[in-house]
């Protein structure tokens, strides 16, 4: 079976060439992956991280004869720059470099939400336990061990291209449903920014609270999508204001359930899905549609609600004007003192507001 076949050269002295042997990339099965490649999208990039030019050469010419898009660098801090300038599809590293090693490059990419979702394969010659830990410990998703089997190669590169393929579609189909959210804001000009400032506002404070980032990342979503089943309420009433009918207050509250049903087929949203149905509920139990109280209402559900009432008080609507900020701090003391939402979250909401403000 075809291979490249190398060693750590550098701890052994032996020159490049007899580090490196490979079959000419074009004598590797045929050019059918080439043509799944082409078909219909750009071919997928591939970043390769290593500092032997013998070894880069092959893994470029090995990769490309299969279709892909191969970039390489020589070092930790080359791929970090190349990824800031176009974000690969899947990083292939060397472990050993001079700098950083594979393992700390793979660590900080997995700990950056921007590229944690890059699959990194580590090529090491390395085979003890504690190397394999190391590199499970720091988020590698795969790995390929010297000599590598060009087959292997292939097929660990089209395994992680594929789950990479099934992560953006979700991303767009996440985009699709905060798109949506817009439009559903789009219908009223008094809303316009709305979702925008809320999903700013509610992942502001939870970074001011200190959440890890899966939360913070599901209040930005939640802003947008909050709302979402409010696309199905008719302008007639949507664009009402305060006035509201029985009746059309039945259909009103319905929203919350409607934007649940809406996003809960994407398992990636699980963490918005509580913000959607219950961010109208009150402490006291007189909110909707499940009269929660006090802590049983979600705590992402309890920071937004902080945010989306500063903003509805700040802001002109069809039923009042723009309120102040010192109006806002009086209303929403009082609205916390009587039961509505979550007192502490209120003082920690212009806590933050007042640092934001003390930094600016």
């Amino acid at each position: 079976m075809p291979q490249i076949s190398y060693n750590e050269g550098r701890s052994t002295g032996m020159p490049p060439s007899r580090q490196l042997r490979a079959t000419p990339p074009q004598r590797f099965g045929s050019y059918k992956g080439m043509a799944e490649n082409f078909a219909g999208r750009p071919p997928a990039r591939i970043l390769v991280v290593d500092d032997n030019p013998d070894i880069v050469m092959v893994m470029r010419e090995l990769l490309s004869s299969h279709g892909y898009d191969v970039v390489t660098v020589a070092s930790a801090e080359e791929a970090a720059t190349e990824i800031q300038r176009h974000t690969p599809d899947l990083i292939i590293s060397d472990v050993i470099m001079p700098g950083k090693s594979g393992f700390e490059l793979c660590r900080e990419l997995k700990e950056d939400a921007a590229t944690r979702l890059i699959p990194v394969v580590l090529v090491t010659g390395l085979s003890n336990r504690e190397d394999r830990l190391q590199g499970i410990e720091c988020g590698a998703d795969d790995f390929l061990h010297k000599p590598i089997f060009a087959a292997e190669l292939f097929a660990r590169v089209r395994s992680l291209l594929r789950l990479k393929e099934f992560t953006d579609e979700l991303e767009t189909a996440e985009s699709v449903l905060c798109t949506l959210g817009l439009s559903v804001e789009s219908r009223d000009p008094y809303t316009e920014g709305h979702c925008e400032r809320l999903a700013r506002l509610a992942s502001a404070l939870g970074a001011h609270l200190g959440l890890d980032d899966e939360s913070i990342v599901a209040l930005r979503r939640g802003g947008f999508l909050h709302d979402l089943g409010k696309i199905a309420v008719p302008d007639e009433i949507l664009k009402k204001g305060a006035d509201l009918t029985p009746a059309e207050w039945v259909i009103m509250k319905l929203h919350p359930l409607t934007g649940e049903n809406i996003c809960k087929p994407l398992k990636s949203l699980r963490l918005v899905l509580p913000i959607i149905r219950s961010h109208h509920e009150h402490a006291d139990g007189s909110g909707y549609p499940d009269g929660l109280r006090g802590t049983e209402i979600p705590l992402l559900a309890r920071i937004l609600q902080v945010a989306d009432i500063y903003d509805a008080i700040r802001t002109a609507r069809p039923y009042k004007p723009a309120l102040s900020h010192e109006t806002a701090i009086l209303a929403m003391h009082k609205g916390a003192r009587a039961g509505l939402w979550d007192a502490e979250l209120v003082g920690e909401f212009f806590s933050m507001l007042s640092r934001q403000k003390q930094v600016a």
